[in-house]
Formats: C-alpha cells, structure tokens, sequence
C-alpha cells in the first residue's frame, strides 16, 4: 500500500472486497451499496462526495469508476462518465463594473463560493451568461432531489445508462429563476498553491 493511501481508499478496498463490487460491476453493470454497508467501514458521507475527479479513491481511478447518490441511503456504482473536463477557451474577457453601492462585498478578496456567486449575481454576469435580465436568487442550500431519471454515458455500454433517482439529498450552491430557466449554480473556489 502507498504511503499516500487515504482512509477512505482503506475502506474502499475493503468494502470492494467484502462485496464482491468489481466483479458484480462486470455481470451487472452497476452495483447499488447503501449508506449503512459503508458506515460499517467509515462514513458515507466522508466515503461518497467527491466534487473532484482527481478526489476519486484509488481504486476507483484505476477501474474507471464513479459512484452516484440514487436517494437518501444508497449509491450506484459503475463505469459512468460523471465528470467532464473543463477546457479553457480563447473568449474574450468582458469587464464589468461591480455597483457602487454595494459595500458588504469585498469583490477583491473572494473567499468563500457564496460570495463568488454573490458577485456574479450583482454584477450582471449572471444575468449575461444566461441571456436573462429577470434572473432572481430563488433557492439553495440542502434539500430533497424529489424523484427523477436521467440518462448518464457509461464506458462500458454502447448506450446510455438509465438512472432513477428518489429523494436524494443534494446541496444548491445558488439557483436562479428567470423568465425561461432554473438555473442552478455549482460554485467552486481555486484550490490555493503554496510555495
């Protein structure tokens, strides 16, 4: 074991062993684990978020898996395609002028990802991104997913992979309704390099 092994891919391992998971994967596709199986182990809350493809435990780099919340108290597990890599484009910068007025805002020292999205909120950039000038603040925080499927590519089928999902907990960064849109908002703050 690397002496960078983390705690969770210690639990991993071993839940992936007790389980059978990458066998079970080859046969079934997907395999379903709940919260309660992994809390043996440690916590799923610790064991199940990664925002960050590079945060995914070992063993899930090295057979090119993700996992994917399907309700309050269980996971999926295959070869989905959950993360997407965001390439730079040669855009031109647009400047803009943060209001004047506002004065419990420090534009030049953002620090956490609810006042980044406070200041593309305020500052218009929300409402050009999304081509909507009655773009409102309407929800965020923790909250219940409520029921519903999407299709996600799987790097193992030809097809796509239907997946349901009932009442999953999930956190809005920010959401703003417009005249034609919901649009949901997931913030994210540079990692800082030290030197």
């Amino acid at each position: 074991m690397s002496s960078l092994t983390t705690k969770n891919d210690i639990a991993w391992e071993r839940l992936f062993e007790k389980y059978d998971i990458l066998s079970r994967i080859e046969r079934e596709t997907a395999v379903e684990i709940t919260a309660m199986q992994i809390n043996a182990f440690r916590e799923a809350r610790l064991m199940a978020k990664f925002d960050h493809k590079r945060n995914l435990p070992e063993l899930f780099r090295k057979n090119n898996l993700s996992i994917l919340p399907i309700s309050r108290g269980s996971y999926l597990i295959s070869h989905f395609e959950a993360y997407e890599e965001v390439k730079e484009t040669e855009s031109a910068i647009h400047k803009v002028s943060f209001p004047d007025h506002i004065e419990s805002i420090d534009y030049e020292n953002i620090t956490s990802e609810a006042t980044a999205i406070n200041c593309a909120y305020v500052s218009g950039i929300l409402a050009d991104f999304t081509e909507d000038e009655n773009l409102l603040p309407t929800v965020s925080g923790r909250m219940s997913s409520g029921i519903f499927s999407f299709h996600i590519n799987s790097m193992r089928l030809n097809r796509p992979f239907h997946v349901t999902v009932s009442n999953a907990q999930i956190e809005i960064d920010g959401g703003f309704e417009g005249s034609n849109a919901l649009s949901i908002i997931e913030a994210k703050i540079p990692y800082r390099m030290i030197f």
